[in-house]
């Protein structure tokens, strides 16, 4: 599964999942690309990594910014092979509870900021004559927690851009869409210090997957490197739900 002299793009890419996918395909020999907010963390992992790694600080919300880290990328490297849409925030809130200017954060990321990437680093694929846009969308797109309809509402909509991608620009160019289940990340980890009991939160997380716990962010990295590889070249228009059995349990009677 080798990236050997490939460039691949990872927005978000500074910590958590993203940080995940940046390890996996910098081990895959693949030239990576940092895109984040995230100065600290995104020189931190630059650092430690070494060659092949290039960090930019960008607000993906942001076309300009977007546009011109595409370009710096490209001209870096020499080009762009893989889009790892992985940027995102989260918000705790119901449809009643949400304000405007928290929903329009959630889809100013989540959402805009895919779409921004995807329109500035498809070109450069369509000049190499290939290359793969990977979504990361949720298991939430397809069982929901509670308050959490913006967020949810980013990632649904991340399917129908992934379908959209997987379409418009076949044979070259795929699209898959990844849907993790519960990752150890800042963002849950986060989101844990937000409950009133942490520890209580995070176990009944865990408690929730069939396998018992939460996945590693690498291990969600090995996913989308896989469907970004040649072995995964028959992929493309797909929602990959990576969540070690979440909702597939219903309640009723067990035999002893």
């Amino acid at each position: 599964m080798s990236f050997e002299g490939k460039t691949v793009v990872v927005t978000g890419g500074a910590k958590g999942i993203g940080a995940g996918c940046v390890k996996v395909f910098h081990r895959e020999q693949a030239q990576v690309v940092i895109l984040d907010v995230d100065e600290e963390a995104g020189s931190k992992i630059e650092n430690q990594l070494g060659d092949r790694v290039l960090f930019l600080s960008c607000d993906i919300s942001d076309e300009k910014q977007v546009s011109k880290a595409m370009k710096k990328a490209a001209d870096h490297f020499g080009g762009i092979d893989v889009l790892v849409n992985n940027a995102g925030i989260l918000h705790y809130a119901t449809v009643t509870e949400t304000t405007e200017q928290a929903w329009d954060s959630l889809m100013n990321v989540n959402l805009k900021g895919a779409f921004l990437c995807a329109k500035h680093a498809i070109p450069y694929m369509q000049k190499a004559g290939s290359g793969v846009v990977v979504n990361m969308s949720s298991v939430q797109a397809y069982v929901v927690q509670e308050k959490v309809a913006a967020y949810v509402t980013t990632k649904s909509a991340l399917i129908g851009l992934t379908n959209s991608i997987a379409v418009d620009y076949a044979p070259n160019i795929r699209s898959v869409a990844i849907c993790p289940g519960g990752v150890d990340s800042e963002l849950n980890r986060n989101a844990f210090q937000q409950s009133a009991d942490p520890e209580k939160a995070r176990q009944e997380t865990i408690d929730i997957h069939l396998v018992k716990r939460m996945a590693q962010p690498e291990e969600i990295g090995e996913m989308v490197a896989y469907v970004a590889s040649e072995k995964g070249s028959f992929i493309t228009g797909q929602a990959l739900r990576i969540d070690g059995g979440i909702g597939l349990r219903v309640a009723g009677s067990k035999n002893d």
